[in-house]
């Protein structure tokens, strides 16, 4: 009998909730705006970046949108890209790392080195993602994040606001006292396109090689980097709070 994989959870927070809760997420929006002006949002495509995409297309706050293509991303998360620039019409910049580098890893410790130490995973987020990030936010004030601090241990002490020391910039992160409820219950009631693993049993995703679905009851992070210990789920784009 194959196990049951995680679902994407019902909506059990009145629309009435959700609103008042879509409001707070447009003043939270506003405000950042209001104290920085070149501000930069990192969207993943994945449940809660979904949630910060509609607010800033519905708002029209000033906010530019990019994503990470590692190059080892999902079809799915390809087609999604498209995808949320038609629905909402705006432009979503995609970065990539260099071929340099990449190739300089494949030629160090494989193309999937990464499921060999934890030192090779390091090695490869580092390259595919973080020097991307930090390229990315050269020019910017200040940046956005969809982390909240359900997601993990290791965000247990999220705040709205964070200095972003390694860069020099401002940090935010308007979802970070919101439940996995609240997220879904979002989703679903202003009709959100969200991506389509979500409806295979991946609550949280990333580079292809390195996500996976997670059985029903499981970590919502289980599936990242499942060859590591609990204490390894994260990838360095967010250090500062003590890995991720």
């Amino acid at each position: 009998m194959k196990p049951q994989l995680w679902k994407i959870p019902e909506s059990s927070i009145s629309k009435k909730d959700i609103e008042k809760r879509n409001e707070e997420l447009h003043l939270r929006l506003a405000e950042i705006i209001k104290r920085y002006k070149a501000v930069k949002f990192a969207t993943s495509l994945a449940a809660e970046d979904m949630v910060i995409t509609h607010a800033i297309a519905r708002s029209g706050v000033s906010i530019q949108l990019f994503t990470l293509n590692t190059g080892r991303l999902h079809e799915q998360t390809k087609a999604m890209i498209a995808k949320v620039k038609e629905h909402y019409q705006i432009d979503i910049e995609e970065l990539h790392p260099s071929a340099r580098d990449v190739e300089s890893y494949i030629g160090q410790f494989g193309l999937n080195g990464f499921y060999e130490s934890e030192d090779a995973k390091k090695a490869c987020c580092g390259i595919r993602k973080v020097n991307v990030l930090h390229l990315a936010l050269t020019k910017a004030d200040a940046w956005i994040t969809g982390q909240r601090k359900e997601q993990a241990v290791t965000r247990a002490e999220l705040e709205f606001f964070e200095d972003d020391l390694e860069r020099g910039i401002g940090k935010f992160n308007p979802l970070f006292d919101w439940s996995e409820k609240e997220v879904w219950s979002y989703l679903s009631h202003l009709e959100v396109p969200i991506h389509p693993l979500h409806r295979q049993g991946y609550p949280s995703i990333g580079c292809e090689p390195c996500s996976r679905a997670v059985k029903e009851g499981e970590d919502v992070r289980a599936g990242r980097w499942w060859w590591l210990q609990q204490e390894s789920k994260e990838c360095g784009l967010h250090v500062q709070e003590s890995q991720t």
